[in-house]
C-alpha cells in the first residue's frame, strides 16, 4: 500500500515518489515533522517542513478513504451484492469524490419518490421510456409521472451526469445572496451590508468574503444561492440523455429537468458550498497560521529585570515586578496621571534597578505610555529603562486559564495578566505557548473555519517554531517542552519532576534517565533541546547522533570541540565531502558546520523600542496625508491591521500595500513589524482609518 500511496501523493504534492516514500516510512516509524525536516535530510532530499505536512496532511486522507472503502464493502456484502467489475472499480478508486458517485446508487437514504414508483411496478416503464422508441405510451398521467421519478433519480445519480453538471459549476456557477427581510434592517446586521445583494462568480470569490456571507447566512441575515447557467447545464444534461425527437424522449426530458432541479443542483450545490467552505477555511487557516508564526518568533528581550503595566483608568494600571528569569517579585497598583504614580514609579524603577517597561497595548496604553516616559526622563541616565508596548493579545484568556492558577494560586487575574505582559517582552514565545493559539486572536473568522483543521493547523506551528528556535531543558516550563518534538504533555511534565528533584541535566544524554524517555523520543526530542554542559554540542542544533562526527573533525584538526567552535580559520580548513558516508551527506554536514559557527544562538533577532507619534493621540488628531509610525497588529486576506496609537488600528488594504499588484499581504509586512503609513482616508463616524504603503520605504 505505501508504493501505491507515495505513488499517488507525490502527483498531488509534486515531489518524487522516493521522496514521499521516504517521509511515509518515517512518519510510520514515528518520526515527527521538524525531525524529519532537521536531521533526515538525505532521506528526504531537503524536504522543508511544509512539503512533509502536505505529505501527510495527504497520507492521513488516503488513510481515511481505505477506511471509507471497508464501509462501502460491507453495505455491499449486506445487499448481496457480489458484482467483481463494481468492487474492482472501487479498488482502484482513490478520488473521494468519485467513490461516493459510485457507491450513491448502494448508499442507505430515505425513502424517495423513485423508491415508490418501483414499489408500484413502474421500472420496467421507465426503463421502455429511456430507451426513447417510438411507442404507446400509458394514459394514465400517475404512470407516467411514477416512471419519470425514477428517471430523474436515475439521471440525477449518474456519474457522467454529475461530473457534467460539476463542470458546469467550475466554470459558470454563480454565488448570489439576498437580505432577509425583516432581519437586514437590525443594527447587527449591518456588518454585512456589503452582501445584502450580491452577486460574483463563485471562482473568483476571495476566502474572507465567502466566510462572511457564510456567518451571515447561518446567523440569518442571508440567503445565498450557488447556481450555474441552468441552459447551459440542462444542455450538457441533453447531450448525454437525449438521443430521440418522439413523445418518449419528451418524457425523458421532461424528467431530466425535473432531476435536475430537484435532485442534481442541489446536491452539486451543497457539494460546491461545501468545498468553496473547505478552500476559504484553508486560506483563512493559512493567513492564521502564518500570523501565528510571526507572533511567535517574535524578538525576546532577553533575561532583563522588567516592570509590567496592564494599563487602566478608573481601577489605576497593575503593575509588577519579575526578575531576570520572569519570576514575580512584587506586584501594586499606579493610578495614571498624579505626581504620586510618578514618584511611584520612579521609586520601583530605582528599587529594583528596571531595565524594561511593558506596558500592554489596551485601552489607556497610549496615556500609560506617555505617563511612564515622563516619569522615567526625569531620572538620572543611568536608570532610564527602555519602555516597549506589548501585545496584550490572549492575555485575559491566560490570566483565567487552569495553567495561570497552578503558577499564581494566590494571585488574581489582573496580577497574572501583567505578568504575562512582562513575560511576552522577556520571551515572547515561552509565554504565548501557554494560551491556546486560537486565543491569541491573530487571524479573522476564527470561529467560522472548520475548529479541527483550525487546531491542527495551529498546533503544527506552534510545534514548528518551538524547535526551529530549540529551549533550554533547565528552564524551560512544561508548557515549552509539551511541543518539542516526540515529547507532549506526559514527558514534559516528567522533564520538570525529574529536574525538580535531581537538579540541573549536566548532558543531553541524561534524559535517558528521565521515566518513560525512551531511546525513540531521545532520538526525536534531543536535537531541539539545549543545555550548557561540559559537551558544548550539548548547546547547539547538532544531534548527538553526529557529535563522534563532529569529534572527528576536531581530531583531524589537532583540536577539541570546544576550540574548533572558537576558531573559524580551523573550521574553515575542513573539507566536509571527507566525511560523506552511506548514512550522512552534505545537506547534514552542510547544517554541521552552520550550527558549529554560531552554536546556541537565537534564531529571532532583538527586539527594538518604538514611539507613536507624540502629536498624534485620538482619531481626532488625523488629517489625510499624514505620515505617520506604526505598528502591525494583524494582517488579512484583505489587508493589514496598524495600530498608530489613537485606539483604532487602521487599515492597509491589499490594494494600497504597494505600487505592483500583491496577492498576499505577508508578500509586504509581517506581523508586529514597525512601520510608516500614510493617512489616506478616516471615517470618524464609523471609526474607520484607511491607510497607505504605497511611495514609502519600510
Amino acid at each position: 500500500m505505501h508504493t501505491l500511496f507515495a505513488h499517488i501523493i507525490s502527483g498531488t504534492v509534486n515531489i518524487s515518489e522516493r521522496q514521499t516514500a521516504a517521509v511515509l516510512a518515517l512518519l510510520d516509524e514515528g518520526a515527527t515533522i521538524p525531525f524529519i525536516a532537521r536531521y533526515r535530510k538525505e532521506k528526504t532530499g531537503s524536504l522543508d517542513e511544509v512539503q512533509i505536512a502536505a505529505v501527510q496532511a495527504q497520507y492521513t486522507k488516503l488513510q481515511e478513504l481505505a477506511k471509507r472503502k471497508e464501509t462501502i464493502y460491507a453495505r455491499l456484502d449486506e445487499l448481496g451484492n457480489t458484482d467483481a467489475a463494481l468492487r474492482t472499480r472501487i479498488d482502484e478508486c482513490w478520488d473521494a469524490t468519485e467513490l461516493e458517485d459510485i457507491y450513491l446508487p448502494y448508499k442507505p437514504h430515505r425513502k424517495t419518490r423513485a423508491d415508490i414508483a418501483v414499489e408500484k411496478g413502474l421500472l420496467p416503464l421507465a426503463e421502455e421510456i429511456l430507451k426513447q422508441r417510438p411507442m404507446k405510451l400509458p394514459d394514465k398521467e400517475e404512470d407516467l409521472q411514477g416512471a419519470r421519478d425514477i428517471i430523474a433519480q436515475r439521471i440525477a445519480e449518474d456519474e457522467k451526469s454529475r461530473n457534467a453538471i460539476r463542470r458546469e459549476f467550475n466554470y459558470s456557477a454563480l454565488l448570489t445572496t439576498k437580505a432577509v427581510k425583516g432581519k437586514s434592517e437590525t443594527p447587527e446586521a449591518q456588518n454585512y451590508k456589503d452582501y445584502f445583494d450580491f452577486k460574483a462568480p463563485l471562482k473568483h470569490i476571495r476566502s474572507h468574503q465567502l466566510l462572511a456571507i457564510r456567518r451571515a447566512e447561518s446567523e440569518g441575515y442571508l440567503r445565498v444561492d450557488i447556481s450555474p447557467d441552468t441552459e447551459k447545464a440542462l444542455d450538457k444534461l441533453a447531450r448525454l440523455w437525449l438521443h430521440a425527437d418522439n413523445d418518449t424522449a419528451y418524457q425523458v426530458e421532461l424528467a431530466m429537468e425535473d432531476g435536475y432541479k430537484r435532485l442534481l443542483k442541489p446536491a452539486i450545490e451543497t457539494e460546491y458550498a461545501a468545498l468553496s467552505k473547505e478552500k476559504a477555511d484553508a486560506e483563512a487557516i493559512r493567513v492564521f497560521a502564518d500570523n501565528l508564526r510571526q507572533l511567535l518568533l517574535g524578538a525576546p528581550l532577553g533575561q532583563k529585570r522588567v516592570l509590567a503595566l496592564d494599563p487602566g483608568f478608573r481601577t489605576g494600571c497593575k503593575t509588577v515586578v519579575l526578575n531576570e528569569q520572569g519570576d514575580l517579585v512584587m506586584h501594586d497598583v499606579i493610578y495614571l496621571h498624579n505626581l504620586q504614580s510618578t514618584k511611584r514609579l520612579q521609586e520601583l524603577v530605582r528599587q529594583y534597578k528596571i531595565e524594561a517597561i511593558a506596558i500592554g497595548n489596551g485601552t489607556a496604553s497610549r496615556e500609560t505610555e506617555q505617563m511612564a516616559r515622563e516619569a522615567i526622563s526625569l531620572l538620572p541616565s543611568e536608570f532610564r529603562p527602555q519602555i516597549f508596548v506589548v501585545s496584550e493579545a490572549g492575555a485575559s484568556v491566560y490570566s483565567a486559564s487552569k495553567t495561570a492558577r497552578e503558577e499564581f494560586p494566590d494571585e488574581d487575574v489582573t496580577v497574572r495578566g501583567a505578568v504575562s505582559i512582562g513575560r511576552r517582552l522577556i520571551d515572547p514565545l515561552a509565554e504565548l505557548v501557554k494560551i491556546e493559539p486560537k486565543a491569541i486572536g491573530v487571524g479573522q473568522y476564527q470561529h467560522d473555519v472548520d475548529q479541527t483543521e483550525l487546531r491542527e493547523s495551529l498546533q503544527q506551528t506552534v510545534e514548528s517554531v518551538v524547535n526551529y528556535v530549540g529551549v533550554d531543558v533547565n528552564t524551560a516550563s512544561k508548557h515549552l517542552l509539551t511541543y518539542i518534538s516526540g515529547l507532549g504533555p506526559t514527558l514534559a511534565q516528567s522533564i520538570v519532576d525529574y529536574r525538580s528533584e535531581h537538579g540541573a541535566f549536566t548532558s543531553r544524554k541524561e534524559l535517558l534517565k528521565v521515566p518513560k524517555l525512551g531511546n525513540k523520543t531521545f532520538e526525536q526530542a534531543a536535537g531541539f533541546l539545549r543545555l550548557k554542559g561540559k559537551n558544548p554540542l550539548d548547546n547547539s542544533a547538532v544531534h548527538p547522533e553526529s557529535y563522534a562526527l563532529v569529534e572527528r573533525m576536531a581530531k583531524d584538526q589537532g583540536c577539541s570541540v570546544a576550540e574548533l567552535i572558537a576558531d573559524e580559520e580551523k573550521r574553515k580548513q575542513i573539507d566536509i565531502r571527507r566525511y560523506i558516508t552511506d548514512e550522512v551527506g552534505l545537506p547534514t554536514l552542510t547544517d554541521i558546520m552552520n550550527e558549529l559557527a554560531k552554536p546556541g544562538r537565537d534564531p529571532r533577532g532583538e527586539t527594538e523600542e518604538f514611539h507613536f507619534d507624540e502629536h498624534v493621540h485620538t482619531i481626532d488628531d488625523l488629517q489625510p496625508g499624514m505620515v505617520l509610525p506604526g505598528i502591525v497588529t494583524n494582517i488579512s486576506a484583505f489587508g493589514a491591521f496598524v495600530d498608530l496609537g489613537v485606539h483604532k488600528d487602521g487599515l492597509i488594504h491589499i490594494s494600497e500595500m504597494a505600487d505592483r499588484r500583491v496577492n498576499n499581504p505577508q508578500e509586504i509586512v509581517k506581523l508586529h513589524q514597525h512601520v510608516q503609513v500614510r493617512v489616506v482616508d478616516i471615517d470618524r463616524a464609523r471609526g474607520r482609518i484607511q491607510l497607505s504603503l504605497k511611495g514609502i520605504k519600510n
